[in-house]
């Protein structure tokens, strides 16, 4: 298998970390949608990232997805097995999916559009949405002992860390780890596993 895309992006690298946690090996080939995007579209057309190209040469896209297909390839799950467990899992990985949307529409309003174009309104609503959304991310880590289940980590420690990451990483100073002690601990706790240390985000 291969994986596309660069690891300073949120979706790529939960892909990353989910493949070496599984233990399925792969190749990752680190090309840019801006700065190699000729190479990238002859991969895959449509140049996003994450794309996973499969063994039998199938070109996948969106990150879910590509972890729906690998929990299938694999025959391992990255969910708990408990019903009321999975539904918690999943509305925390929607919160970290949204957190890390939310930290990519900042970062694109600063670094794509001139200044003078730059909405401040809109941005001040991009910015209490992510910050509502490591709220109550912080709130449902108040069990977690080392992981969020017993069995972690898990899909929804994973992408919690590399959205924490990704935020501190892109846009420093909007989400404080002071402000988010337990959110900040999970992410120091999972940075030094050997699957994210092989996937770092610079």
């Amino acid at each position: 298998m291969r994986l596309i895309g660069m690891y300073d992006s949120p979706y790529v690298r939960r892909v990353a970390i989910s493949l070496n946690v599984i233990e399925l090996p792969f190749t990752h080939e680190a090309l840019s949608v801006f700065s190699t995007y000729d190479a990238f579209a002859a991969i895959n057309p449509v140049v996003k990232a994450p794309t996973l190209v499969t063994d039998d040469g199938v070109v996948l896209m969106e990150s879910g997805l590509i972890l729906e297909h690998l929990a299938r390839v694999s025959g391992k799950t990255l969910a708990p097995a408990a019903t009321a467990d999975h539904a918690r899992a999943q509305r925390i990985i929607g919160l970290a999916l949204a957190a890390c949307e939310k930290s990519v529409q900042i970062v694109y309003e600063h670094n794509l559009r001139p200044p003078e174009k730059q909405h401040a309104p809109w941005l001040d609503r991009v910015q209490s949405q992510l910050m509502a959304a490591y709220g109550e991310i912080e709130s449902s880590l108040a069990n977690a002992d080392p992981w969020l289940f017993a069995q972690g980590p898990l899909q929804a420690d994973i992408t919690t860390a590399v959205a924490w990451a990704f935020t501190q990483h892109a846009v420093p100073g909007v989400a404080l780890p002071e402000d988010h002690p337990r959110l900040a601990a999970l992410s120091d706790r999972a940075e030094r596993l050997d699957a994210f240390r092989k996937a770092p985000i610079s």
